[in-house]
């Protein structure tokens, strides 16, 4: 919709902001003041300290945190890898590959996390395949859930990728091989950059699939979060919270510097 006056652009302006104000900003600065309050019996928070946050940071809430950390770390690199492999692979597939290939790879997000633990966790429970009760369960469980969302960032790279600069390769006497690792991965740089970091963001704060498979020395950050509220435990948890969004924006940043140095080049 077209604004023709300055009234106009005004009062979508502030009901634009107001809705991102309500909606974004207002929950997580609550959780933010909770997670640093000492108490919260009345209107405001009372007593605001680091005491919650030292805990959060220490004992088994730090070790949940290391969880988080490493199976992010793994399966963004897993979904990355087979994501960019599959978009890869259905570019040079038939229409009808190619649609069905799209709607598999986005299964997993069509349905609740919760199947996709169930599912995962009756597959692997049982020789020759038996991941319950490991580590290897909750990554994969990650790897499955984000993998779309590689799938996706890759395929929609490529779709705007000109396929003149792979003709060129291939006219000067470059081999597939070649082309894949010389021109086509290094053009798909920003867009792997930013699969890694949604899979990563996304891992992090995975709980749906996470809780119905996790053995107890694999536990994740969200999972004692969820833990910490069924207990009673608000103020707790909402210092954890504040952790686990600190650190999920880190690593953001991280590579979002990683994909901006790859943009420059």
């Amino acid at each position: 919709m077209l604004l023709w006056n300055p009234r106009s652009r005004a009062t979508v302006l502030t009901v634009f902001g107001s809705v991102v104000l309500v909606v974004f900003v207002a929950p997580l600065a609550i959780v933010v003041f909770a997670g640093l309050a000492g108490s919260w019996n009345g209107a405001l928070p009372s007593n605001l300290g680091l005491g919650h946050v030292s805990a959060a940071l220490s004992g088994e809430n730090l070790a949940s945190l290391s969880v988080s950390l490493q199976s992010a770390i793994i399966a963004g690199g897993l979904a990355l890898i087979l994501g960019t492999w599959a978009a890869l692979a259905a570019r040079e597939a038939p229409a009808w590959l190619q649609r069905l290939t799209d709607a598999v790879f986005h299964l997993p997000i069509a349905v609740p996390s919760v199947t996709i633990g169930l599912g995962l966790l009756i597959a692997f429970n049982a020789r020759p395949l038996l991941l319950g009760g490991t580590r290897w369960i909750v990554i994969l469980a990650h790897t499955v859930l984000v993998l779309a969302f590689a799938f996706s960032a890759v395929s929609a790279a490529l779709d705007r990728l000109d396929p003149a600069y792979r003709q060129v390769a291939e006219s000067l006497g470059a081999g597939p091989v070649r082309v894949l690792f010389r021109i086509t991965l290094p053009l798909l740089m920003p867009a792997l950059g930013a699969a890694a970091g949604l899979a990563v963001a996304l891992s992090m704060g995975e709980l749906g699939a996470t809780v119905m498979v996790y053995p107890a020395t694999w536990k994740t950050l969200p999972v004692t979060i969820f833990g910490l509220t069924d207990r009673g435990q608000a103020l707790q948890a909402a210092a954890c919270t504040t952790v686990l969004l600190l650190v999920t924006l880190v690593a953001l940043l991280v590579l979002g510097r990683i994909r901006g140095r790859a943009a420059l080049r």
